[in-house]
């Protein structure tokens, strides 16, 4: 998702981009299935902006993007609760539960014809090697791509990010996350729900299949023995396990997927950058999925570097310039390692049994929950309102 928008983002300039790509073939909106999958973001108001300024968004609201105007939050354990609503942040939505897969063909479609771009689909990149004029791709069918710049867009972990000698810091959660798809009794009322069950959030994001709103997406992070047993449960048992954490306040849970399990491992490149070379998304930075902000992190961090690079190449400047790229860093290291500390902070803080510390987390929520100027600055900055955006994102 990231690499692709950051490549509409440069050709739409006028600049000629590669794309490579190792899925042998380009995933399409025609091809997508009537079933939901079982991977999906939560997209912020301001990534929404971004995808209507590349013109993506009106191809994705035209299948399954389903918009969340509330929110609650509840430890579980104890009687704390928070809740958020798109009125009080002043937004039509806090934001819009869509699936990856939907996100990433919308954008493919961008520029799959682009007169700017040649894509490599089915290709990898063996090797990167550093030229006179910048950088050399080697590709795994012995061809070679040159270019002033290389982006690493290729995920958390990278092989382009490990070719640069980038080291990273890695964080290992102790948790795997259990995503499925379910159906409930009552609809969600375009209300994503996220409870502590012993400490580890259980999120049900909103969809709608066919006006149906009684189909939620599952990200339950719990510790891997837990996540093998979810795994290994049969749809009617993890149904019933499903609908007990979230207290039946939506009654009966039906699966209508398998699990699948993900193991969660926060990371953070020690640096973003090297001459002639960026990392942007989850190659840069990877985070729990707690707030759901990993994919408004990275689109974000492609939005900036194409900002900082078109601007270069419109004056006719060195658009892979260690100065250019120093000023992205700048502009985005700051956010990505502040939401880093707080996922961590607030794993933390709800994954601890002491007593006091529940007595202290629950008598926060319900206080918060009461300060609506505060809850309205929280709400800002969730929904990507943070910093001096991109124009592309105003």
């Amino acid at each position: 998702m990231v690499g692709t928008a950051l490549c509409a983002l440069l050709a739409d300039a006028g600049m000629r981009v590669g794309l490579v790509e190792a899925q042998p073939r380009p995933l399409t909106l025609e091809a997508l299935g009537e079933a939901p999958a079982p991977r999906v973001s939560a997209l912020s108001p301001v990534s929404v902006r971004l995808l209507e300024h590349l013109g993506a968004w009106p191809a994705m609201k035209e299948r399954r993007v389903t918009p969340y105007r509330h929110m609650r939050v509840w430890d579980a354990d104890g009687s704390g609760e928070i809740a958020f609503s798109a009125d009080e942040a002043g937004v039509a939505a806090l934001g819009y539960i869509v699936e990856n897969s939907l996100t990433t063909a919308a954008l493919n479609a961008r520029v799959l014809d682009h007169l700017g771009v040649t894509t490599f689909y089915g290709r990898r990149v063996d090797a990167l090697q550093t030229s006179a004029t910048g950088r050399w791709l080697k590709l795994d069918d012995g061809d070679t791509l040159g270019a002033p710049l290389v982006i690493a867009a290729d995920g958390a972990r990278s092989a382009l990010r490990d070719m640069a000698e980038i080291d990273v810091a890695e964080d290992d959660m102790h948790q795997h996350a259990v995503v499925t798809t379910v159906r409930c009794e009552r609809p969600h009322g375009a209300t994503a729900r996220q409870a502590f069950v012993n400490g580890q959030p259980l999120a049900f994001l909103p969809l709608t299949l066919g006006g149906d709103e009684r189909y939620c997406s599952i990200v339950w992070s719990v510790a891997p023995e837990r996540a093998r047993e979810l795994e290994a449960m049969t749809p009617d048992a993890l149904g019933e396990t499903l609908g007990a954490a979230l207290e039946h306040r939506l009654g009966a849970v039906e699966v209508c997927d398998r699990a699948y399990r993900l193991p969660l491992v926060q990371r953070h490149a020690r640096r973003y950058t090297a001459p002639n070379f960026a990392l942007v998304g989850d190659a840069a930075h990877s985070i729990h999925p707690l707030a759901g902000q990993g994919v408004n992190l990275g689109l974000m961090d492609a939005a900036v570097l194409a900002e900082e690079v078109v601007a270069a190449f419109k004056r006719g400047a060195p658009w892979g310039d260690a100065s250019l790229l120093a000023r992205f860093e700048r502009r985005r290291r700051a956010d990505n390692a502040a939401m880093l500390k707080l996922m961590k902070g607030f794993k933390t803080l709800f994954g601890t049994r002491h007593p006091g510390a529940l007595l202290a987390r629950n008598l926060g929520m319900s206080g918060l929950d009461r300060l609506v100027p505060l809850k309205r600055a929280i709400m800002r900055q969730a929904t990507g309102e943070r910093g001096r955006l991109p124009a592309s994102c105003r």
